[in-house]
């Protein structure tokens, strides 16, 4: 018989071996016996984004102290497409809708960016961060995009390895479009700059044409909102470049 897809999936920090239990932290714990109702023994999905999947079962302790023991591999770790998004900071539940979204297109890096039209904002990391984890159970990602530090834009570029192509959505002026632009373009290092709610100041966008490693795209006849363009310049990125031809998994548990 076919056994069943867990309920729950899991990322976790520690090694992944057989028969080695891996603790919960505080808040797993409660989200898995108080918030999903599982027991002592109840089988579920764990990752770590190095050491593949596993199948586990859940040991409990007590109301906060919980464990997982990995026991199969269920799929062997494999990387995300190399693509960076740069995204300026929006507003708290838009910018909060591109870290989940990028996480399940499978964006490798996520990095905010601060251009002179960002509305000063606190980003909250730890944030963002518990955001793609959640994204990336959910998904069944086997690793977590790296949500990094804020950077200013001109600090991001003085130091930009040129290796890694960027794609700058740019709303005004006469600019291929993403499709175009990639149609014949090499698998690779890339990356994807979108800008604030009020978009890019002039000299930002002349500044961005001049350097080699950067190409200016239109995403269409219509003007977008900041976490749209993110979007849906990640998911052409992904069709045309990225891992969308790859099959569904298709190990036992799926």
């Amino acid at each position: 018989m076919t056994p069943r897809q867990p309920k729950v999936r899991l990322f976790v920090e520690a090694d992944l071996a057989s028969g080695v239990a891996s603790p919960l932290s505080a808040d797993q714990a409660h989200y898995v016996t108080r918030v999903m109702r599982l027991t002592d023994g109840t089988p579920l999905a764990v990752f770590n984004g190095r050491d593949g999947e596993w199948s586990a079962v859940l040991a409990v302790a007590g109301k906060a102290r919980c464990a997982v023991v990995p026991d199969v591999r269920l799929r062997a770790q494999t990387a995300s497409p190399d693509v960076h998004l740069l995204c300026a900071p929006i507003k708290r539940q838009a910018f909060d809708l591109v870290v989940q979204k990028a996480t399940e297109l499978g964006v490798a890096a996520i990095r905010p960016v601060l251009t002179e039209r960002t509305v000063p904002e606190r980003v909250n990391l730890d944030r963002l961060r518990a955001i793609a984890v959640e994204a990336a159970e959910q998904c069944e990602r086997l690793d977590l995009p790296d949500v990094r530090e804020p950077a200013a834009l001109g600090t991001i570029l003085s130091g930009w390895d040129p290796n890694r192509r960027i794609l700058v959505c740019d709303e005004r002026g006469s600019v291929p479009s993403i499709a175009a632009a990639l149609g014949e373009a090499a698998r690779g290092s890339w990356a994807i700059l979108t800008g604030p709610e009020g978009g890019f100041a002039p000299r930002e966008l002349d500044g961005l044409r001049d350097l080699p490693f950067v190409t200016a795209i239109g995403l269409g006849p219509r003007i977008l909102r900041a976490e749209t363009a993110a979007i849906a310049a990640l998911s052409v990125w992904q069709a045309l470049l990225g891992d969308w031809a790859s099959a569904p998994s298709s190990d036992p548990l799926r």
